[in-house]
């Protein structure tokens, strides 16, 4: 299927590795010029070369969305990229370093925020505008099965998760006939490295030391089972988020698109 993609441009925040660099791989199969965003300028290189030898078009814009003058540099060097930016992929996310509703205190549920919804707010706040005077764009942010099954480890997190794909609702109305979408794709238990650290983390609060595998085993088999029996693949939240971002997608809006196996148990 042809999804129309060819000739677009995308900024894919934190797209170095796990979701996001399967998202950058899947929009640059399609013929979508990528802009690799992160903070690791070595991990970013190697994934913009990927994409390169595969035939595709990638460049690298390091940075920190985290305050105004680092959202700013990171819109301005991406637009300078290609010309403009017609798809905003926010996928750049930080699940705190702490765990457990109280550990953190205020502070780090106020750090989570800014990680994860304002520097959402930031990039939609300088690259949309383009985007309507242009008369199409696609704005989407990648959420978490967290937002509405919230997890006590990363209950954080899972409230900013929650607030993201809120904001995203009132955007697809705040851009109504604009031809500029605005939805959240949630993946569930995903095979990715921050998987692997959340099974560190169970596998610690439930009296199995430092066994990655056992935490693991346990979360696929207990709190993390879903009717699929199975991990979500990053290629495959790729694929998705390469249907919404594309021409084909232009009735999705405003919407929450789950990809967890069935994990979430609700009927929307």
């Amino acid at each position: 299927m042809d999804l129309q993609l060819n000739g677009k441009r995308a900024l894919v925040t934190g797209s170095t590795s796990g979701i996001g660099q399967a998202i950058a791989t899947a929009l640059a199969a399609e013929g979508v010029a990528v802009v690799v965003h992160g903070r690791d300028a070595e991990r970013a290189k190697a994934t913009a070369s990927a994409i390169d030898a595969n035939g595709g078009t990638a460049a690298v814009v390091l940075g920190e969305l985290s305050h105004d003058a680092g959202a700013q540099s990171v819109a301005s060097a991406a637009v300078e990229a290609f010309g403009g930016i017609d798809i905003l992929v926010n996928n750049a996310a930080s699940a705190g370093e702490v765990d457990g509703w109280m550990a953190g205190g205020p502070q780090d549920w106020l750090n989570l925020y800014n990680a994860n919804v304002a520097s959402a707010v930031r990039l939609i706040g300088l690259l949309t505008p383009a985007m309507r005077t242009a008369g199409w764009g696609r704005v989407i942010q990648i959420g978490s099965a967290a937002q509405p099954y919230p997890l006590p480890l990363k209950a954080a997190y899972s409230a900013t998760k929650a607030a993201l794909s809120n904001l995203t609702v009132s955007l697809s109305k705040e851009l109504a006939g604009t031809g500029v979408t605005a939805n959240t794709i949630s993946p569930g238990p995903t095979s990715t490295a921050a998987f692997r650290d959340l099974a560190l983390s169970f596998a610690q609060h439930h009296g199995m030391g430092d066994d990655v595998e056992a935490g693991a085993r346990t979360l696929i088999a207990g709190p993390l089972a879903n009717p699929s029996g199975r991990l979500a693949e990053p290629d495959e939240i790729g694929a998705l988020t390469a249907l919404v971002a594309s021409p084909l997608g232009a009735s999705i809006n405003g919407a929450n698109l789950r990809i967890d196996g069935g994990f979430t148990p609700t009927v929307n």
